[in-house]
């Protein structure tokens, strides 16, 4: 939907269409509850990004916390990016790391991946995992993990961290294989931020604390809003007069049409059957993962669905008024 906060200033502002969040459970049998706001059935992408989950702040212990035993992704680039906690994480390619605030992991999956992730004992845990696309030139080459700390970047109006791609003269070393960005958007206490941006990207601002006016549109905690491609700046305004905080992802728009299941990004519904069916049979596609010590030791794929499995359908990248 389009939502206009009354009162909006004079000059013209780009549309933004406002995603809400669904409630999932994630992992095995202790799942922690996650705020999903990427897919959905209106819009499955915002250039590669095709996935958001959004958790926390989360009383480790009293929830138990976040415990995904081993299981695989295929086709896409995993995103971790923490605000408070400790996440320990072990893949196939004999990765052991751990994700803590402000610092981003990417993994990529391509032809095959398997990974845990278990949040410490840290009181609290509060963060979002976001998930790219790969685009089929990419979507085989073997997996690989990259960690990268960014600068805290203070701008008027507030502060930027920018874990991927390149914004306001700040570039990540992160390696992409689509042209993305990921940053993280603090803002003052009442301050407005103006972020010139790439027009060939289309945008997502996802609400993690207070609420933003975004080009006069009011987002609160938990909601995405979108912005397609055509506008060379965004502005954030905080509007509680607490300050804020919000992770800006963007990118030019995909082009591919994808099916996604469960873990896996493919293309067809029988690249996900063979997918899914080398998972449960523990091949070599996706290894092991090793030092993993809980139970289950890993996770078997769900029952696929009694139907064709269709291409995820995109809405048009420009927001209409």
């Amino acid at each position: 939907m389009v939502r206009w906060q009354s009162g909006a200033v004079d000059e013209p502002r780009t549309p933004v269409e406002v995603i809400t969040p669904r409630e999932v459970p994630l992992g095995g049998p202790r799942a922690l509850t996650v705020r999903r706001t990427l897919p959905q059935r209106a819009r499955s992408l915002i250039g590669a990004w095709c996935f958001v989950d959004h958790y926390g702040p989360d009383d480790v212990a009293e929830t138990g916390g976040m415990v995904v035993p081993p299981h695989p992704h295929t086709g896409l680039q995993t995103v971790s990016w923490l605000f408070a906690g400790e996440v320990e994480h072990r893949d196939s390619g004999g990765v052991h790391a751990m994700v803590r605030p402000g610092e981003v992991n990417l993994m990529t999956a391509g032809h095959g991946v398997a990974h845990s992730e278990v949040s410490t004992t840290a009181t609290t845990l509060h963060g979002v995992q976001l998930w790219v696309a790969l685009p089929d030139g990419s979507r085989d080459v073997p997996r690989t993990f990259e960690h990268h700390v960014p600068d805290p970047l203070a701008v008027p109006g507030g502060m930027l961290r920018v874990f991927l791609g390149s914004l306001a003269g700040v570039a990540s070393p992160v390696r992409t294989c689509s042209p993305i960005i990921g940053a993280e958007v603090v803002l003052d206490p009442g301050a407005r931020l103006e972020l010139d941006v790439d027009p060939a990207y289309e945008h997502g601002l996802l609400v993690d604390t207070g609420s933003i006016g975004l080009e006069s549109t009011v987002l609160v905690r938990g909601e995405l809003g979108y912005t397609g491609v055509g506008a060379a700046r965004l502005t954030l305004e905080d509007l509680d007069g607490t300050g804020s905080r919000a992770v800006l992802i963007g990118g030019a728009p995909f082009g591919e049409e994808i099916v996604m299941w469960w873990n896996f990004v493919a293309r067809t519904h029988d690249e996900i059957v063979g997918m899914r069916e080398q998972w449960n049979a523990r091949t070599e596609r996706f290894g092991d993962v090793a030092g993993y010590a809980g139970t289950p030791s890993w996770l078997p794929a769900p029952d696929l669905p009694h139907v064709v499995l269709r291409p995820r359908v995109n809405a048009p990248n420009v927001v209409s008024a």
